[in-house]
């Protein structure tokens, strides 16, 4: 079954980024918010979905852990079959992008952005979330706070991931990519800096 769709920008543009939120928020959080709508302003069409676990938290109220991964990945399949995979980019914050980077190869995506991607659970390293990257073909563009409790940049250097994949770390980001105060940015710029690496990755996937 798919899933609602929130879309901005153009309709008719020549290109679709499809970005699923992460675990604990849905597809109004802040940060994905303001790089959806960057995006979107940028000519593109950007489209956002929430998990069936996530419509329901919506609908009554009660908050529920994610679905199962099965779920989440035949929600994933779904929202691609529905647009068709020729020239869509998708991708999404956290779960949301790791989710999308478990089907990219199967559903044959022109292209996969995952914001903050969870490299590993807080605190457990040990616990990697990295195998299926090592062969990833897809295009992969991480973008990646370099405070971000989910995989530092000294952790990801020692990861083993295809060429197919480039990260950009953001300064002094957290897992939404927000600066300390004290680093003299802001959350908007470190978006807004998010936006313009992802429209030339874009760019890039023609």
């Amino acid at each position: 079954m798919v899933p609602e769709l929130l879309c901005d920008g153009p309709p008719d543009a020549e290109r679709t980024i499809v970005l699923a939120h992460g675990a604990g928020r849905g597809w109004d959080s802040p940060s994905l918010v303001a790089i959806a709508e960057g995006v979107a302003r940028a000519g593109h069409q950007v489209v956002r979905f929430e998990f069936p676990y996530m419509v329901r938290r919506r609908e009554d109220g009660t908050r529920r852990p994610p679905d199962r991964q099965p779920v989440l990945l035949e929600t994933w399949r779904a929202v691609i079959d529905a647009l068709g995979p020729d020239g869509l980019v998708i991708g999404g914050k956290s779960m949301g992008g790791r989710m999308a980077s478990l089907v990219a190869d199967e559903c044959g995506v022109a292209g996969l952005v995952c914001l903050g991607y969870p490299f590993h659970p807080p605190a457990k390293p040990e616990k990697l979330r990295t195998e299926h990257l090592a062969g990833l073909s897809t295009p992969t563009l991480i973008v990646q706070g370099d405070r971000d409790r989910f995989g530092t940049p000294d952790e990801v250097a020692g990861y083993l991931l295809s060429e197919a994949i480039r990260v950009h770390w953001m300064p002094d980001g957290d897992h939404d990519l927000v600066p300390r105060k004290k680093s003299g940015r802001s959350a908007e710029e470190n978006w807004a800096e998010a936006v313009d690496v992802i429209l030339g990755f874009i760019d890039r996937q023609r």
